[in-house]
C-alpha cells in the first residue's frame, strides 16, 4: 500500500510543479469485485487429505489514459490488492502472475501492467511499451498477459492489417543480468494479422512466428522455433451470433545444433460457437477441441496449444479465472488436473438462458468432455482409465443493481469422469466435486 501511496503522491506533485501538466486530460476506468467461493473438494481422487475450501477474495483494476492531444495517449493500466481476505501472502520471490507483468506477490499489494505510447499518425496506428498479449480473434484460446511489445495497424475501408513484434523474454548482459556470459539467448514473437469487417461481424487472418532460444545457452543446446496460425470469424446471422476459430502451429519444440534428437511440434486447437436470442429467452451450444500429446509419437509435440486462461466455460471445469487462479489445481490420480485452461479434450456445451427483466439474467448450462489422447498405459502396468473428464451440470444468475453494480450468484456440479483414476489400479475412486460461488463487481 506504501507504493500506491507514492505514486499518487509523486503525481500529486508533477501536477503541482508542472503548470503544462493541466492540459493533459486524463480519462480513468476500471473493475473492482469482491466475491466468495465454497469448493466442496479439493482433490477429486478418493484421498484422506482432501479438504473443502472456502475464502473470499477480492481485485481492483485500474486504466488510466493521459491524453497529450487527440493522436497522442499513454496508456496505463494496474491491479490493486488481489488477494484473499485475511489469507496469507505470498513468498516475495520472482514468481510471475500468469496474466500480470509483475510477480503475485507484487499484485497482492499493487502492481503496474501496461504502459504503452499510442499514437494515430497519418500513415497508421503505432502502440510502443508494455500491453496487452495473447488475445487474437475470438475469446477461445486467449491468455491475457502483459508483454513488451511495438504494434502498428493500418486500416483502409473494411480492411486492417496488424503487425507486430514482441519480446518475450530478454537474457542479455545488463546490469541487472551481470553473470550473462552468451549471445541469442531470448525469445521473440513476430506476428502479422489482416482483418476484414463487415456490418455484422469480421474476420481475419492471424501468423505468429516464435523464436524461442531461452535454452541455447544450455550444454545440450536447442531452439524452439515454430508458426502459428489462427484464422477466425464472428458473425451476425439474424438472431444467431456465431463464432468459429481454428489455431494450427507447426514446427520445432526442440532443434539441436546438431539436427540429432529433434522434436517437431504439431498441435492444433479451435471451436465453433452459436448463441440464438429469441427474447426474453437465448440459446446457445458450443464445440471445442485441443489436441493432446500423442505417447505413441515420441519425436513429436502434438499438445502444445491449450483453451486459453481468458475462456472459462464452465465453473469448475477447464475454470482457470476464478478457480485454478485462486485455489490451483483441483488434481486426480496420477497429475491429471480437472481446472484451466482446458488441454487435451473434446468439449461441448449446450445452455438455455432467459432474462425476464432487462437487468436479471439466469442461465443454466450442461457441459460433456472426453480426453483426445490417453498417456502410455505401459507405465505402471496398468492401462489409462476411461478418458471421460466428467459431466458439469451450472446454473448461474447475473443482476444488474445499478448500471455499474452487478451481483452474480452461481452453483456447478462436477460429475467427475474416470479420467482422473489415472492408471487404473484396483481400488481408484474419484469422488464428484460441487462449487458456490458469488460476486459483487462494480465498473467505472
Amino acid at each position: 500500500m506504501k507504493r500506491f501511496l507514492l505514486i499518487l503522491l509523486s503525481l500529486g506533485l508533477v501536477m503541482a510543479f508542472s503548470v503544462s501538466a493541466f492540459a493533459v486530460d486524463v480519462k480513468v476506468s476500471g473493475e473492482y469485485y469482491a466475491a466468495g467461493m465454497y469448493l466442496n473438494k479439493t482433490k477429486v481422487d478418493d484421498s484422506s487429505t482432501n479438504p473443502s475450501t472456502a475464502f473470499f477474495y477480492q481485485r481492483l483494476r485500474v486504466g488510466t489514459d493521459f491524453i497529450i492531444d487527440p493522436s497522442l495517449k499513454l496508456i496505463t493500466r494496474f491491479d490493486v490488492m488481489e488477494r484473499i481476505w485475511g489469507g496469507a501472502r505470498s513468498s516475495s520471490g520472482t514468481t510471475s502472475a500468469k496474466d500480470s507483468y509483475e510477480t503475485a506477490a507484487e499484485n497482492e499489494n499493487i502492481a503496474i501492467d501496461w504502459v504503452y505510447l499510442n499514437y494515430v499518425s497519418p500513415i497508421g496506428k503505432f502502440d510502443v511499451g508494455i500491453m496487452n498479449d495473447g488475445s487474437t480473434g475470438t475469446i477461445f484460446g486467449n491468455s491475457y498477459a502483459p508483454a513488451a511489445r511495438v504494434k502498428y495497424s493500418y486500416t483502409y475501408a473494411p480492411f486492417t492489417i496488424n503487425a507486430a513484434y514482441t519480446k518475450v523474454k530478454d537474457q542479455s548482459y545488463s546490469a541487472v543480468t551481470t553473470t550473462t556470459t552468451f549471445t541469442d539467448g531470448d525469445n521473440d514473437k513476430y506476428g502479422l494479422e489482416g482483418v476484414y469487417t463487415w456490418k455484422e461481424g469480421k474476420a481475419g487472418l492471424n501468423v505468429n512466428y516464435y523464436r524461442y532460444a531461452e535454452k541455447s545457452p544450455d550444454p545440450n543446446k536447442y531452439m524452439k522455433t515454430y508458426l502459428l496460425f489462427t484464422p477466425y470469424a464472428i458473425a451476425k446471422i439474424g438472431p444467431v451470433n456465431l463464432q468459429a476459430e481454428f489455431n494450427y502451429a507447426t514446427g520445432k519444440n526442440k532443434k539441436y545444433d546438431s539436427g540429432t534428437g529433434d522434436e517437431k511440434l504439431e498441435s492444433i486447437s479451435g471451436w465453433i460457437d452459436a448463441t440464438a436470442t429469441f427474447a426474453p429467452v437465448y440459446v446457445g451450444a458450443t464445440i471445442a477441441y485441443v489436441s493432446g500429446d500423442d505417447p505413441k509419437t515420441s519425436d513429436t509435440n502434438e499438445g502444445t496449444l491449450d483453451g486459453g486462461r481468458d475462456w472459462n466455460p464452465c465453473l469448475i471445469m477447464f475454470n482457470y479465472y476464478d478457480v485454478a487462479n485462486w485455489v490451483g489445481a483441483i488434481n486426480g490420480y496420477n497429475s491429471s488436473v480437472v481446472t484451466g485452461p482446458m488441454t487435451n479434450a473434446w468439449f461441448g456445451q449446450g445452455r438455455i438462458g432467459v432474462k425476464p427483466i432487462p437487468e436479471l439474467d439466469v442461465m443454466l448450462s450442461v457441459s460433456y468432455a472426453t480426453a483426445d489422447k490417453k498417456p502410455d498405459p505401459s507405465k505402471l502396468g496398468y492401462a489409462y482409465a476411461n478418458g471421460t473428464y466428467g459431466t458439469e451440470i451450472d446454473l448461474t444468475g447475473n443482476y444488474k443493481i445499478t448500471n455499474n453494480l452487478s451481483y452474480m450468484l452461481g452453483v456447478g456440479y462436477l460429475f467427475t469422469g474416470d479420467y482422473f483414476k489415472g492408471y487404473d489400479s484396483p481400488g481408484a475412486k474419484v469422488n464428484d466435486d460441487f462449487i458456490v460461488i458469488n460476486k459483487l463487481t462494480i465498473t467505472f
